[in-house]
């Protein structure tokens, strides 16, 4: 059985270390983790990694986070994946800094990945992995927040964070999304 975990971030290495690219960098934790390098592919960057007799292909969308919809919608095509087996890992402020929820589907909550990828699969029916990054951020500079670095109380603490994120990522794919919800979520 196959299943698409797409981490949403921006492609460039301005961003490489920014709370926007909680995704790339948790996926990056899990490819590490499992072994396995990411390769350049349409759309992104993708690793395979095998878990309990499941293939999880690892996306990094080469789109930027607006458009991260277009890379989804290929790689579910391509693979034959339907959307109750894709799992998006982004950024979320509404969460304090280091709070997982796991949600079966849901509402983009203004983030620009998640109305590309409603737009694009034609619905907002799909599990996602959301990380709080927190609200420390004045009125109109949301972006310029979610597109800064961690300061170095969070780039501290995101290790563990990233273990617990992988660990949910494999979990979902051989328990299934029930099961991974009540484990992880607040966790």
């Amino acid at each position: 059985m196959k299943y698409l975990i797409v981490g949403l971030g921006n492609p460039s290495d301005q961003y490489s270390e920014t709370r926007h690219n909680i995704g790339f960098k948790t996926l990056d934790a899990l490819a590490s983790a499992s072994n396995v390098v990411f390769t350049p592919a349409r759309y992104g960057d993708t690793a395979l990694v095998k878990h309990k007799g499941r293939s999880l292909i690892l996306l990094k969308p080469s789109t930027f986070m607006n458009l991260s919809g277009k890379a989804v919608r290929y790689w579910m095509q391509q693979e034959k994946i339907p959307a109750e087996r894709i799992f998006i890992i982004t950024d979320d402020i509404s969460l304090p800094f280091g709070k997982i929820r796991i949600r079966a589907k849901g509402s983009d909550g203004g983030h620009n990945g998640l109305k590309s990828i409603q737009s694009e699969i034609g619905g907002s029916q799909y599990p996602r992995l959301r990380f709080g990054v927190g609200d420390d951020f004045h009125s109109g500079q949301q972006a310029s927040y979610v597109l800064s670095p961690w300061n170095t109380e969070e780039s501290e603490a995101l290790g563990a964070r990233f273990k617990i994120m992988s660990e949910a990522v494999l979990s979902f794919a051989s328990i299934g999304l029930e099961r991974t919800m009540n484990f992880f979520n607040n966790k």
